[in-house]
């Protein structure tokens, strides 16, 4: 997969003019890039587009200019794009109430080492999660996750052949499973080679 790179980018003014129209395609992409998995988690699958957003929009918020600012960006969203073998994605824990987030993230921990995939009859792959740094600790988990699931070349041809996708989360709190929909499978069929 193509990384971000500056030559990527858009200078803040041009962003300026092209942010709505560029915000538009992003949400579009991102419709057929999420995998809900029970009512209060999903799982968000990244990939170029979307790390570019999410840069220039940081770009756009801290008024960034400076080229060496400008790279330490990029060298911070860049791990996130799939490298053609893998998916990554951030894993969220969603609840409005304060209260009901607290008590189900304190009985949740470990959860972003239960979240899987599977295609066909292959063996479930299950997440690499928090490769920059550890989200969970002994009284509880975050409820953000970066995660990647890392697939060998039959998981691959098994996917370019049409077998099926499912995910889901094997955690005591919380378990799921679900087949992924055709427009999601595609989409995240492209971020292979």
């Amino acid at each position: 997969m193509t990384k971000l790179n500056r030559s990527n980018l858009w200078n803040l003014e041009s962003y300026a003019m092209e942010r709505t129209r560029f915000r538009t395609q992003v949400i579009n992409h991102k419709k057929n890039r999420q995998v809900p998995l029970g009512g209060h988690a999903t799982l968000y699958f990244e990939d170029f587009i979307t790390m570019k957003y999410q840069v220039q929009e940081m770009l756009r918020v801290e008024r960034i200019f400076e080229p060496d600012a400008i790279q330490a960006e990029i060298d911070a969203y860049n791990p996130m794009i799939p490298d053609g073998s893998n998916w990554k994605a951030t894993f969220m824990l969603e609840y409005a109430d304060a209260e009901q987030r607290r008590e189900a993230l304190a009985r949740m921990t470990g959860i972003e080492h239960r979240i899987w995939i599977a295609i066909g009859t292959h063996d479930p792959v299950y997440a690499i999660a928090n490769e920059d740094l550890e989200r969970s600790n002994d009284e509880k988990t975050s409820a953000v996750h970066f995660l990647r699931f890392e697939l060998d070349a039959d998981q691959i041809n098994a996917l370019h052949s049409g077998e099926r996708l499912t995910m889901g989360i094997d955690h005591p709190a919380m378990q799921c499973s679900i087949e992924v929909g055709e427009l999601v499978r595609a989409s995240l069929i492209s971020d292979l080679g």
